[in-house]
């Protein structure tokens, strides 16, 4: 299974290198290649999934596997999105970010110890799949906002930087911003709400009271103020753009940060 996410790792950093190369030139053809390369080392990583349940690996709920979660789930919601929204150069963004996060996971894979007793059934496994969908459609939405505001820094100096790389429109990003939060907060609910299912039916209990559980429910609240913001009309595009980065940040140190340190 390890070598199969470093072969997935592996065919996203090249699927990226050759997105970047290909929007320098410019090549069309070979930003064409390498989103179907990206497309590829999804199927890849899918294969490497489908072998989880053959009892020596890591828990469902460990970091290295929840981490892959998120690579392979970004990466299909990015996909998705690029079908909508025009998105230049998103596979040469994306494709380092998965290399990166597919390869330390299977660095921890072997690290992480056996499955543990407790964590079968169907509902850690909806918990993790639903979480780690709601973690990477936020992530999505955090750089989003990352390159809306160094869009709209360029855009507003006198006179502009030329762009070195052509890079999505600020209505696009925008678009892509408030789909990405609004479906990923509420996957993130879903995971939360069914993680408490899945305690209950453990332990008899809703809450464990862990430095994990508390920051995941603080990000909620923090992401469930941002939506209301936007939603309500409170948020111009640039705030909800720096609020999408700023909550991202907050969440991975609520998520991955806590994990480790724990």
């Amino acid at each position: 299974m390890v070598e199969i996410h470093q072969l997935a790792a592996a065919i996203y950093l090249a699927a990226g290198i050759g997105a970047l190369v290909g929007v320098v030139l410019p090549a069309p053809r070979m930003s064409r290649g390498a989103a179907w390369g990206l497309g590829f080392g999804a199927i890849v990583q899918a294969l490497a999934f489908a072998t989880l349940h053959g009892g020596d690996g890591p828990p469902i709920n460990s970091l290295p596997v929840v981490l892959a979660w998120c690579a392979w789930l970004g990466v299909l919601f990015a996909m998705l999105l690029a079908l909508r929204v025009r998105l230049p150069g998103l596979t040469a963004v994306v494709g380092p970010l998965a290399f990166l996060s597919v390869f330390v996971a299977s660095v921890g894979w072997d690290r992480s110890g056996a499955a543990e007793e407790g964590v079968t059934g169907a509902w850690p496994h909806i918990h993790v799949l639903l979480s780690s969908g709601g973690v990477s459609l936020l992530g999505i939405a955090g750089l989003a906002g990352l390159v809306f505001l160094y869009e709209h820094r360029r855009l507003k100096a006198k006179p502009p930087t030329p762009a070195r790389i052509p890079l999505p429109s600020l209505e696009a990003l925008d678009r892509v911003n408030v789909v990405s939060t609004s479906v990923g907060f509420s996957l993130l609910s879903l995971g939360i709400a069914t993680g408490m299912v899945w305690l209950y039916d453990a332990e008899g209990r809703i809450w464990t009271g862990t430095s994990h559980a508390t920051w995941m429910v603080i990000s909620w609240v923090i992401y469930a103020g941002l939506v209301i913001a936007r939603t309500a009309g409170r948020q111009g595009a640039r705030q909800a753009a720096a609020s999408a980065l700023a909550g991202f940040a907050f969440l991975v140190f609520g998520v991955m940060g806590v994990g480790v340190m724990s």
